[in-house]
């Protein structure tokens, strides 16, 4: 992970700040700790065609691990749980408290400014434009965040405080994702093309 601005131990401290955030009563602490620091244990590219398959390899890799942490067996399975589902790709439903809390704290670091950063060092590190030139916000064109970073926005970001799992961190995502669509409208000024009127927040 020390290679991935995006994913490294700063990314992991952010999350966990994200969760304690996002956390009420009751839940397990020491499993939504370990998940936490544990969930990107192993982090493939997002260009990867075994992306999907990234978070349940961490919640496999995290067992020796959480065991030399003195967790039970119970708390060992609700943590590998939680790293599994909190994975975009992976598609599986959290079924926990600390799985929900996890999964909307780490989408919470791609929102805002710290998420604007970092999708332009991912982006970067896969060698995409910034953006279309002929056409930044893809008026006359399909989006295509594989190409144009821009486009990311768009495609996935705007749209994930509707899929947060909290309410808290839904309110929190709201908030972030509204300063997203600031720096846009800025960018668009800057580069003379206004932002579409669809470019919001979902």
């Amino acid at each position: 992970m020390a290679a991935d601005p995006a994913h490294d131990l700063a990314h992991l401290d952010r999350v966990w700040a994200n969760a304690e955030q996002i956390a009420g009563d009751p839940l397990d602490r020491p499993v939504l700790l370990a998940a936490c620091y544990l969930h990107d244990l192993v982090n493939l590219p997002k260009d990867s065609p075994d992306r999907a398959a990234a978070s349940t390899r961490a919640a496999e890799a995290a067992a020796p691990i959480l065991r030399d942490l003195g967790l039970d067996a119970p708390r060992i399975r609700a943590t590998q749980h939680a790293i599994a589902a909190h994975s975009f790709s992976a598609g599986l439903t959290p079924e926990t408290q600390e799985a929900r809390i996890l999964r909307d704290a780490d989408r919470l670091d791609a929102l805002g400014a710290i998420g604007i950063a970092r999708c332009f060092s991912v982006s970067g590190a896969l060698n995409r434009r910034l953006y279309d030139p002929a056409d930044p916000f893809a008026r006359h064109r399909d989006l295509d965040d594989k190409a144009h970073a821009l486009d990311h926005f768009r495609t996935k970001l705007l749209a994930l405080p509707g899929r947060m799992l909290t309410v808290r961190g839904r309110a929190l995502a709201q908030t972030r994702a509204a300063r997203m669509v600031v720096f846009l409208n800025d960018l668009g000024d800057e580069i003379g093309v206004p932002l579409p009127s669809n470019w919001t927040v979902t």
